[in-house]
């Protein structure tokens, strides 16, 4: 559905543009459009790669286990019909450490695999789990140490300070994942209610 939108504003786009006699603009755009994002990705790849080498060393030194013991407590409150010692939880906290140190891409497998087996814990499985929901909510908002892609991008156009944004990345990941978690709790009151109404 989301290419059929894009493919619309795209020919749109080009209509108006030959309707308004822009076509040059717009051929200009896509190709300066292109060069910008390839100089952008080819930057990236080596300043991602550094994060996730140092990332990596972090989790072969147990950073990540120490952090799933560190979350165990929060991850318990959070997903109370998920058993401690059943896989999804396990994958739940190394999603969630994933996230804290912003290693992106090992989160995402991580929450995917987590989906997964709550979908094993679900009762009724055409519908996501209050645990489904949940997750899907933090990891959505999930709290973020390190924004290690914002950084790279920082560095790629030359700021002066590329991790300046660390500690309001913090904050403002902070407060998304508490309204996260409380819009979660009370979407599941409300449902709850209108289920039993």
């Amino acid at each position: 559905m989301i290419d059929f939108i894009w493919l619309v504003l795209f020919l749109v786009g080009i209509v108006t543009a030959m309707f308004t006699g822009n076509m040059s603009k717009v051929a200009d755009a896509i190709i300066h459009g292109s060069e910008r994002g390839v100089t952008l990705s080819i930057g990236l790849i080596s300043v991602i790669a550094l994060w996730l080498g140092l990332m990596n060393i972090a989790e072969r030194a147990g950073a990540i286990a120490w952090l799933s013991k560190l979350l165990r407590p929060v991850a318990r409150f959070l997903f109370p019909s998920v058993p401690a010692d059943h896989p999804a939880m396990g994958a739940i906290l190394a999603n969630m450490s994933a996230n804290l140190l912003g290693i992106g891409n090992a989160a995402t497998p991580l929450g995917l695999k987590a989906m997964h087996e709550l979908q094993t814990l679900n009762p009724d499985k055409d519908t996501a789990s209050d645990a489904m929901c949940t997750l899907l909510a933090i990891n959505t908002a999930s709290i973020t140490l390190i924004p290690t892609t914002v950084i790279a991008i920082r560095m790629q156009y030359h700021s002066q300070h590329p991790t300046a944004v660390v500690s309001t990345t913090l904050v403002a990941s902070a407060i998304g994942t508490a309204f996260a978690i409380v819009l979660d709790r009370v979407f599941r009151r409300f449902s709850r209610r209108r289920r039993a109404a």
